[in-house]
């Protein structure tokens, strides 16, 4: 890898990062609009028994090409930063300036979906195909969450799921643990073993949730590799679907409707507890609406929120015009 590619790679994973700290907005959208998302899949799959045993006979130069050891290391160098960043940063700006974060977002996934028609040769199979991603996509984001339980099987599945939805351009894997209904029961664990807290019992949760994720991992990026290989211009015509689809997430102009109590881990009106600190909540669903509606809530910043969104285009459109990582 030459330096600029490794430049190139670390800012994608530094964007990568600070999009894992916004709610609703993918690590894998960010691979996928920047063209390094089948490296990335590739590199994954990559980290196979066979590779691993390299390691067990001590040939650790070998393991390190065989799983492409440097895009790997500074792409998570990246995202470590990114990660970092965002939890300060970008905390501030949703709390402070969030009409305009989100209006960046917008234009950012909508002007990539743009872009990255243009690598579809497209006929009506794949139109049909790029239909259903979308409509996919944008019925997960209305879907009201379920109860989860404690079964370890289920927990280990829902550990699968979240880690491919992860994967996928558009999906969050947090956002797919709340639908299962998981969402508090894993975070709860974490803290409670950090905490000292029934460390034994919970430690079997936080254990089937990795084995689920694992299995996910190398499971899922073995499939998105095989269909990216035979079947490239229906795949990306899907994963374009899902970006498009996942918008109705990144709408500025929104209240919450329905938030997850942390503390009692309940799900209740935001109206009937939108007094309590905001660290506390975690938004489950909200109602989308007008600039002109949401200007009975809050100033809508129309003006200023159309200047992101022009921006967040415009950085996409020149962004594209410049050596990719893939291309």
């Amino acid at each position: 890898m030459n330096i600029n590619k490794g430049i190139k790679v670390s800012l994608i994973g530094l964007a990568m990062g600070i999009a894992e700290t916004i709610p609703g907005v993918s690590g894998g959208t960010i691979a996928f609009i920047f063209r390094i998302y089948n490296e990335l899949l590739n590199t994954i799959k990559s980290i196979s028994p066979n590779n691993i045993t390299l390691l067990f006979k001590g040939r650790f130069g070998d393991f390190f090409r065989a799983v492409n050891g440097k895009f790997f290391l500074i792409l998570i160098a990246g995202m470590v930063i990114g990660i970092a960043l965002g939890v300060f940063g970008i905390s501030y700006l949703l709390e402070t300036y969030p009409l305009l974060l989100w209006s960046f977002f917008f234009g950012l996934v909508l002007a990539s979906a743009i872009i990255l028609s243009k690598d579809v040769s497209w006929d009506g199979a794949r139109v049909i195909i790029f239909i259903l991603g979308t409509i996919i996509s944008f019925g997960i984001t209305l879907i009201s969450p379920s109860s989860g339980n404690n079964n370890l099987f289920f927990i280990a599945l829902c550990g699968m799921i979240a880690i491919s939805a992860l994967m996928l351009p558009g999906l969050s894997g947090s956002f797919i643990l709340l639908l299962l209904g998981m969402y508090s029961t894993v975070i709860k664990a974490v803290k409670n073993i950090l905490s000292g807290i029934n460390i034994i019992e919970d430690l079997y949760i936080v254990l089937a949730f990795a084995l689920g994720c694992l299995i996910g991992l190398f499971t899922f990026s073995r499939v998105l590799s095989f269909t990216f290989k035979k079947y490239f211009h229906s795949t990306m015509a899907l994963m374009i679907g899902v970006l498009l689809g996942s918008l109705n997430k990144l709408w500025p102009w929104r209240i919450p409707s329905v938030v997850l109590n942390k503390n009692t881990g309940e799900f209740t009106s935001w109206r009937e507890v939108k007094n309590l600190p905001l660290d506390d909540l975690k938004i489950i669903s909200e109602q989308i609406m007008m600039p002109s509606l949401y200007s009975d809530y809050s100033d809508p910043m129309i003006w200023y929120c159309l200047f992101s969104f022009l921006f967040a285009i415009v950085l996409i459109f020149f962004l594209s015009k410049v050596d990719t990582v893939e291309k």
